[in-house]
């Protein structure tokens, strides 16, 4: 088998990982890497024996496949570059910062007739992978994604750096639009925003919380579902799964425990799990790790021509949500008036302080 050609435009944190699983594949040739800084470039490729660039250009002839890592708002115009000579284009999440650049995107690789694939990394998640195979149709979802302040993609905020992962993961799990949408947000420094919350309402009847915050102490990534056929939970850092369903017995009796008498209640509390209540754990930690996963996908796609998991449409998908998100996130009233404070950046005024500081820690 001929080794594939490929390059990664952009290097960074996240950048840096794709390459060096890339150039650790048997059957790929990682032919360069490219960042604005050439002192990031040269250090990447040093580690992994290529070639260091400062620009795309030069690998637009060059390559077989391009992974695009760059910040969310060079994603159009460099995967442009590489789809509209021909050639297969993974992008990091989002795919673009606005419908009509992602618009185009679509319609630049269906006309070369090459993948175009979206770095929804969450949806190679060895514990989502097994929730998907399962007959689960989720009516309330919880998910929370937090995380402590990076300093990295200040292009974009919370909406379409954090919460975009679950937006993508729940339009994969129901299937139907999301009918309504209502947002609260704040930016913590000004600029983006940082802590959101959303409310989504989806056609099949299916109600989902969604938060995110990237100025959190300490990182969460969970997902809660309720559902017809029981309760799933995933914790995305430790990927684990834990499934909880009826037993045979009460799916087709029911279980009324105001119907019992005292000694069959005070039993209850210790049979509900076990007994009634059937409850399974599922480690998805040894099966390899998501980003590996994510670029073998991509390469398979490339030599076969297979459809990506994760489409250019899929990517579109979630930012037309995303944009209603902070759409609403932009209006909302702080304070029940159109006249008050409204939006993100325009909290009401602190009515005083939580607790004291001493005035050498606040000098």
């Amino acid at each position: 088998m001929n080794r594939l050609r490929m390059a990664v435009i952009g290097v960074g944190h996240l950048g840096q990982h794709h390459a060096r699983i890339l150039a650790g594949l048997p059957d790929v040739d990682l032919v360069g890497v490219v960042d604005a800084n050439i002192d990031q470039a040269k250090l990447v490729a040093g580690r992994l024996d290529t070639r260091p660039y400062t620009t795309h250009e030069p690998l637009l002839h060059a390559v077989d496949a391009v992974s695009i890592v760059t910040p969310t708002v060079h994603h159009h115009a460099v995967a442009s570059a590489f789809l509209k000579v021909g050639v297969p284009v993974l992008v990091e999440k989002p795919i673009c910062p606005t419908l009509a650049e992602a618009d185009e995107l679509i319609a630049l690789a269906a006309k070369a007739g090459v993948p175009l694939q979206v770095g929804h990394i969450e949806r190679f998640n060895p514990a989502f992978e097994e929730l998907i195979r399962r007959p689960i149709r989720p009516k309330f979802v919880e998910a929370e994604r937090h995380g402590p302040f990076t300093g990295r993609s200040v292009d974009i905020g919370a909406v379409l750096d954090l919460m975009i992962h679950d937006i993508d993961l729940l339009l994969a799990l129901d299937g139907t639009a999301v009918k309504s949408v209502e947002a609260v947000g704040a930016t913590a420094f000004g600029g983006h925003e940082d802590m959101v919350n959303a409310r989504l309402i989806f056609e099949s009847g299916c109600i989902a919380h969604v938060t995110a915050s990237r100025i959190t102490q300490r990182p969460k990534r969970r997902l809660r579902i309720w559902a017809p056929e029981g309760y799933a939970g995933i914790d995305f850092v430790t990927r684990k799964l834990v499934l909880v369903q009826q037993s045979p017995e009460v799916r087709q009796y029911g279980l009324r425990a105001d119907k019992m008498d005292a000694a069959a209640r005070a039993r209850l509390k210790d049979e509900v799990f076990g007994r009634h209540l059937q409850v399974r754990y599922v480690d998805g930690d040894r099966k390899g790790d998501q980003l590996t996963a994510e670029l073998r996908h991509f390469i398979d796609c490339v030599r076969t021509g297979r459809t990506p998991r994760v489409t250019g449409e899929d990517g579109r998908e979630a930012v037309a949500v995303a944009e209603r998100i902070l759409a609403s996130v932009r209006c909302h009233e702080w304070e029940g008036r159109p006249d008050g404070a409204v939006g993100p950046n325009r909290m009401p005024r602190p009515a005083g302080w939580l607790f004291e500081v001493p005035k050498a820690e606040a000098a």
